[in-house]
């Protein structure tokens, strides 16, 4: 798939000429995942089949296959919203954490172990994967980083993209290196202390900041 064929810009805006025909989306969009969940490499021969849709309706509303895998795997998935910054701000950020981590529910376990193997044998595939999805969704944590610091909870001179990092990459070692479930009682216990440790040592005043 190439973008000699003029493509929309996005498939969740809408471009010039024609509307958006939001069911075709649907369609191509589910042929994509069942491929992806049944562990088969989605190409635009074998999406087109599954689809129903013609090719040159895919064409057109993908610049190229990657990017509608990107936004195939990342469905089940929401964007979280801000988070609130006036209140107990380790009992929020722990929250944010630990509650998303135990309601995976409509992102089964086999999706997401495909969706990191097929990151990590196609570069283009997780580079698309980022700027789609994942640097969007780490927007919500790091403002409220940024808030802590403005309050003078957390210290002044943090990364907050390396903090996310490290709040966020406890979790991906359950999963991806220990291989483990996150309802597994060990994998919670370490997760919570992990971030316990990082949030002692974001504070500005280690002796008790909230």
């Amino acid at each position: 798939m190439t973008a000699a064929a003029a493509p929309d810009p996005a498939p969740s805006g809408r471009g010039p000429g024609r509307p958006r025909n939001d069911d075709i989306d649907g369609q191509i969009l589910a042929a994509t995942l069942a491929l992806v969940d049944e562990n088969e490499t989605p190409t635009v021969a074998r999406i087109v089949e599954r689809s129903g849709v013609s090719r040159a309706a895919l064409y057109r509303r993908w610049p190229s296959i990657t990017t509608l895998v990107a936004t195939a795997v990342d469905r089940g998935r929401e964007q979280p919203g801000p988070m609130p910054t006036d209140g107990d701000l380790r009992e929020t950020l722990f929250d944010a954490f630990l509650g998303s981590a135990d309601g995976r529910t409509d992102y089964p376990d086999e999706r997401f172990r495909r969706r990191i193997a097929m990151a990590m044998e196609d570069r283009e595939l997780q580079r698309a994967y980022w700027d789609s999805h994942v640097s969007r969704r780490r927007v919500p944590v790091e403002d409220f980083l940024r808030a802590g610091m403005e309050r003078g909870v957390l210290r002044a001179d943090l990364d907050v993209a390396a903090c996310f990092d490290l709040l966020a990459g406890v979790f991906y070692y359950q999963l991806v290196v220990r291989g483990v479930p996150f309802d597994e009682r060990g994998a919670q216990e370490r997760c919570r202390e992990a971030l316990e440790v990082a949030w002692r040592g974001m504070l500005a005043d280690p002796a008790g900041g909230r």
